[in-house]
């Protein structure tokens, strides 16, 4: 027999971070909610171990893009979210990394508000720290920097802006998503703007996975080392920050030529 919807009441729609990939990663609060979940509404980029752990009764759908094939439209994942909230379902809308770090939560949550739902937030560890920590380096470091930006390569348009003489002075660190392509757009901008070709920028793919890989470079050298490494996966470009170990291997030499 048909359910009566005016007789549902809808759950709050949980948006929930996924962190980086490592399953030992995920938060407790984040557990409990795949665990608890009628359907878990996923990017594409959250891994498959963490999907893994959904409780037995959930449903799965997928609302990231695979490859280079078709992707739902923004709008059509705002519908999905709200069509199985109103049916009286348990929906966690699960993002990679953290949900409010260039996930597109805002268009989202306008969506469920609209649409008279309610919501919780549950963050997650975004891949920036998981990135750091696998270089043995820190974001903000005495004497070196005191803030760091988090930063996309692509924005709607295509190549993003951003404040470039800034982010071009000595000891300035940022964490660039989504960078693999604009890697030259970026290291020209960066250049232009007075960055030194020596600064090092270290690739970090698939972050606190199993298939981690992290590949130094250098401002000058980035796209050439991007294009013989050949990553698949999801990569952050680490600006400003070297693994600890190349750090302290190259201090001797930056000290003779001082």
């Amino acid at each position: 027999m048909p359910r009566d919807l005016h007789q549902i009441t809808p759950s709050p729609v949980a948006f929930v971070g996924a962190g980086p990939g490592d399953p030992d990663l995920l938060t407790l609060k984040a557990l409990r909610a795949l665990q608890t979940a009628d359907v878990v509404i996923h990017d594409r980029l959250v891994s498959t171990e963490i999907l893994a752990l959904v409780g037995p009764q959930t449903r799965l759908r997928n609302a990231g893009k695979e490859g280079f094939g078709p992707s739902l439209t923004q709008g059509a994942i705002n519908d999905m979210i709200v069509d199985e909230a109103l049916s009286g379902a348990r929906v966690v809308r699960l993002k990679s990394g953290d949900p409010t770090v260039f996930g597109r939560l805002d268009e989202e949550l306008d969506a469920i508000l609209e649409a008279g739902l309610d919501y919780s937030i549950i963050p997650g560890l975004t891949s920036a720290s998981a990135a750091v920590a696998a270089l043995g380096q820190s974001l903000t470091k005495r004497g070196r920097n005191t803030a760091v930006r988090l930063i996309t390569g692509h924005d709607m348009q295509g190549y993003a802006d951003h404040d470039w003489r800034a982010l071009a002075r000595d000891g300035e660190v940022a964490a660039i998503y989504m960078a693999k392509k604009a890697a030259r757009f970026i290291q020209g901008r960066l250049l232009m703007h007075g960055a030194a070709p020596g600064t090092p920028v270290t690739i970090v793919e698939n972050a606190s996975r199993p298939d981690q890989r992290i590949v130094a470079a250098t401002l000058a050298t980035l796209p050439a080392i991007l294009a013989e490494a050949d990553m698949t996966g999801p990569a952050l470009l680490m600006y400003g920050l070297a693994p600890r170990d190349a750090a302290r291997a190259a201090l001797p030499q930056i000290q003779e030529m001082i």
